[in-house]
C-alpha cells in the first residue's frame, strides 16, 4: 500500500487547536469532578494514620446554638471543664441590654452548659488562686465611642470640696456645672464628694480638699462647649458657702475619642459550684489588666485603663487571698502597657518578656526585664531583636520550668500598624547576666499566635495573623495564618504540623485539655474576607490531636494522691512503669489576648517504686506555685498519659 500522505501544516494546526478546544471543554465541564477529586484526596491524606503520626490532626468541635458565645477569655478549671467567657463580647447592644455571657464547656462529655454572669468581665484579667478558684478582676464600665459619633463635647471633670463641714455630698447624675463663658455641662453619672480633711503638719492645721471625678457632657452640641484649657466651673443649685467650696475643675472638654473605660468588681469563679462569687472591689477601675500570682499565693494587678478609659500611671495593687479583698500596693510603682506578660520565676521575681496587647505609651515601660516585687527593682533583659515589635506578641515559660528560660514568639509594631515580625527569642533568666538570644524565625510573620505548652516539652504555635486584626498584609486583604508549627526546646527549632482551618487573630485562645489535645476558640478579625466590610466574630471551635495521641497505647495513671505538698516524694501507681520517662506537672492555662501568665510545666524526678513510680516535688514556691496541676506520666515514645488533677499544697 501506499503511505498515506502527512496532512498539511494548516491542517495539522487545526487539529490541534480543535483538540485543545474540547480538551478545555472536557476539564470546564468536570471542574466540580477535579475539584471534589483534590478534596478527596487532601481528606484522605489529612486522615490517614502515617500522616497524624507525624502532623497531628485538627477536628471542628460541633457547638450547639445556644452555647456559641464571642470568646473573649478561656481558663481550663481544676474540675477538667473549660470556662469561656465573652462579658458583652465586644458587642455595644449587648453592653447596653446588660447581656452578658460565660459558657461551660465539658470536653469528657462533649456538652455545654450556661454561667450567670452578673457584669461586664469583658476584657478583665484573670489568675489562678492556690484553692483552684480563678480570680476575675475588673472589666468593662463603658464602650468607646468614636470621634465621628461624638455630638457633644465631653471629659472628665473632678468635684472639689474644701470644706471639712457637712460631711459627703451627693450630686445625681445631671447635675449641671457652669464654665467662665456661661457654657453648661451636666454630669454623666451619679457621684459621691467626700469632705474636706484636715491634719496638722507641724505647728499648722492643713486641710485637703475632698476630690471625685466623674465623666461631663456639654448640655448643647457642637464646637462651642470644647474647651481645650484647664478651667474651672460652677455647680448649679448651691447655696451660701458651699458655692465658694464646691467647684470642679477640667483640663479639657473636646469631642475626641473615648476610650473603653475600666471597672472595679472582682470575682473568684468557683468551679465547683460553677457560679462567680463577688469580692472586694478593687482599689482603682481597670480594663486589660494582668493578674501575676505572688509566691505566697497572692496576686498582683499591673496596668489597664481607668474608668475615663486613662492609662493607670503605674499605679499597681494587691489582691490578699485570705481576705478577698485587694489593697493598694504604693511601693510597687511600675508603667507597664496593658495585658503584660509576667512570669512568675523560681527567685519569686516577675520577668515582663516583652509581650502585651497594646495600650500605653509607645516608649515608656516596653523594656523586658526582671522586677523584684520585694524591692521594686526592675533590672532590664537586653538583646532582643525587633524590640519595637512586642504588642500582640506571645510568651512562655519554657519546658521544663526548671531550665528557667521564657521564650517570646512573633509580635507588631504599636498600634494598628500592618508590620509584623517572624522574630522569636529566648532569654535564660538563670545566667548572671541574662539576655535575649535569637530564636529560629516562625515561617510568616505574625501577631495574636497562641503557643500553648504540651506535656512532652514541645510548644504548640497556632493561628495568628500577619496583619493587624487579620486585615491586609503585603496586598492581601486578609492575613489570618493557618500554619502550625510545635516547637521543641531540646533541639532549638520548629517542626510543621497540621494546618488549622479556621483562622484566629484578635480576642482568640487557644488551651491543652487534660486529655493532651488542644482546643483553639474566638477570633474578631476588622473586616470581611473581602476586606471591604466589618469582620463577624468567630464562634466555631476547633481541637487539636498531636501526633504523640496517634504513636500506640498511652500510659496509664493508677492510684494517686489527691494533694501533695512542695519538697515531698509521692507514690504513683502505673501498669507501665517500666516505660515511664518522664513526668510533669501542667498548670492549667487562663488565656486572653493571647497572654496566659498561669501556665507552665514542671518536670518531676522519677524513680520506681512497687506498683508504679515515684515522683519528686521540687521545693521552690516560685518554680510550682501553691494550686491544681494536671499530672502526665509519658513514655519512651513520649506518649503521654491523660493527665490527672493533684492539687500542690
Amino acid at each position: 500500500m501506499k503511505p498515506r500522505p502527512r496532512p498539511s501544516l494548516p491542517r495539522r494546526l487545526l487539529s490541534g487547536l480543535i483538540g485543545l478546544v474540547v480538551l478545555g471543554l472536557l476539564v470546564f465541564v468536570n471542574r466540580p469532578v477535579v475539584a471534589f477529586g483534590s478534596e478527596a484526596l487532601h481528606d484522605f491524606t489529612i486522615n490517614r494514620q502515617s500522616y497524624k503520626e507525624k502532623y497531628g490532626h485538627w477536628a471542628r468541635l460541633p457547638v450547639p446554638a445556644g452555647f456559641r458565645v464571642n470568646a473573649i477569655h478561656a481558663a481550663l478549671l481544676s474540675t477538667g471543664k473549660v470556662l469561656i467567657v465573652a462579658g458583652s463580647g465586644n458587642n455595644r447592644d449587648n453592653f447596653e441590654a446588660g447581656t452578658f455571657r460565660s459558657v461551660l464547656y465539658d470536653p469528657a462529655r462533649d456538652t455545654f452548659s450556661e454561667v450567670p454572669t452578673p457584669t461586664d468581665v469583658f476584657c478583665a484579667g484573670h489568675t489562678f488562686l492556690p484553692n483552684g478558684n480563678l480570680l476575675i478582676a475588673g472589666g468593662t464600665k463603658s464602650y468607646e465611642v468614636l470621634a465621628k459619633n461624638i455630638t457633644h463635647a465631653a471629659g472628665v471633670m473632678k468635684l472639689k470640696n474644701e470644706s471639712p463641714a457637712g460631711g459627703p455630698r451627693v450630686f445625681a447624675k445631671g447635675t449641671r456645672l457652669t464654665g467662665p463663658d456661661g457654657q453648661g455641662y451636666l454630669t454623666r453619672t451619679d457621684v459621691t464628694l467626700p469632705a474636706a480633711t484636715t491634719m496638722k503638719h507641724g505647728g499648722a492645721v492643713m486641710t485637703h480638699a475632698g476630690e471625685v471625678e466623674v465623666w461631663v457632657d456639654a448640655a448643647v452640641e457642637g464646637d462651642a462647649p470644647v474647651v481645650d484649657h484647664p478651667a474651672q466651673y460652677a455647680v448649679d443649685g448651691l447655696q451660701g458657702l458651699d458655692r465658694r467650696n464646691i467647684y470642679g475643675v477640667s483640663d479639657k472638654i473636646t469631642r475626641e475619642k473615648q476610650e473603653y473605660g475600666g471597672d472595679k468588681t472582682s470575682y473568684e469563679f468557683d468551679p465547683r459550684t460553677e457560679r462567680y462569687v463577688r469580692t472586694g472591689d478593687m482599689v482603682k477601675s481597670r480594663w486589660y489588666p494582668t493578674l501575676a500570682e505572688l509566691p505566697n499565693g497572692d496576686v498582683l494587678a499591673v496596668s489597664g485603663l481607668d474608668e475615663f478609659g486613662r492609662m493607670l500611671p503605674g499605679d499597681n495593687e494587691r489582691y490578699v487571698k485570705d481576705q478577698r479583698r485587694w489593697v493598694d500596693a504604693p511601693k510597687l510603682k511600675r508603667v507597664f502597657p496593658t495585658y503584660p506578660a509576667l512570669h512568675l520565676m523560681r527567685d519569686g521575681r516577675l520577668f515582663f518578656s516583652g509581650s502585651n496587647a497594646g495600650y500605653g505609651s509607645d516608649t515608656v515601660g516596653r523594656t523586658p526585664g526582671l522586677w523584684d516585687v520585694r524591692q521594686n527593682r526592675f533590672e532590664v533583659v537586653p538583646g532582643l531583636r525587633d524590640p519595637r515589635m512586642t504588642e500582640t506578641s506571645s510568651s512562655v515559660l519554657l519546658p521544663p520550668a526548671q531550665d528557667q528560660r521564657v521564650m517570646i514568639f512573633g509580635g507588631g509594631e504599636v498600634g494598628e500598624s500592618a508590620v509584623s515580625t517572624r522574630r522569636t527569642a529566648i532569654a535564660d533568666l538563670d545566667e548572671a547576666a541574662p539576655a535575649y538570644r535569637p530564636g529560629p524565625d516562625l515561617p510568616q510573620p505574625a501577631r495574636y499566635l497562641s503557643t500553648v505548652l504540651l506535656p512532652d516539652d514541645t510548644v504548640l504555635t497556632t493561628g495568628g495573623s500577619s496583619g493587624y486584626r487579620g486585615g491586609e498584609y503585603r496586598g492581601r486583604t486578609r492575613s489570618d495564618l493557618f500554619n502550625v508549627q510545635i516547637y521543641r526546646p531540646a533541639g532549638n527549632r520548629f517542626s510543621t504540623a497540621a494546618e488549622s482551618t479556621i483562622g484566629r487573630n484578635y480576642h482568640s485562645e487557644a488551651l491543652l485539655l487534660p486529655d493532651g489535645r488542644v482546643i483553639t476558640m474566638g477570633s474578631d478579625p476588622l473586616y470581611d474576607p473581602a476586606g471591604k466590610d466589618p469582620g463577624t466574630f468567630e464562634q466555631r471551635v476547633e481541637v487539636y490531636s498531636p501526633p504523640y495521641l496517634f504513636k500506640g497505647r498511652r500510659p496509664v495513671v493508677g492510684a494517686a494522691p489527691a494533694s501533695a505538698q512542695r519538697g515531698t516524694t509521692v507514690d504513683v501507681a502505673t501498669p507501665d512503669a517500666g516505660r515511664v520517662r518522664a513526668a510533669r506537672l501542667l498548670r492549667p492555662s487562663a488565656v486572653t489576648h493571647v497572654t496566659d501568665v498561669d501556665q507552665r510545666s514542671v518536670a518531676l524526678d522519677v524513680t520506681p517504686s512497687a506498683g508504679g513510680v515515684a515522683l519528686s516535688i521540687p521545693k521552690d514556691r516560685g518554680l510550682v506555685p501553691s494550686g491544681y496541676y494536671m499530672l502526665f506520666l509519658v513514655d519512651d515514645k513520649g506518649v503521654p498519659s491523660t493527665g490527672r488533677w493533684i492539687r500542690v499544697r
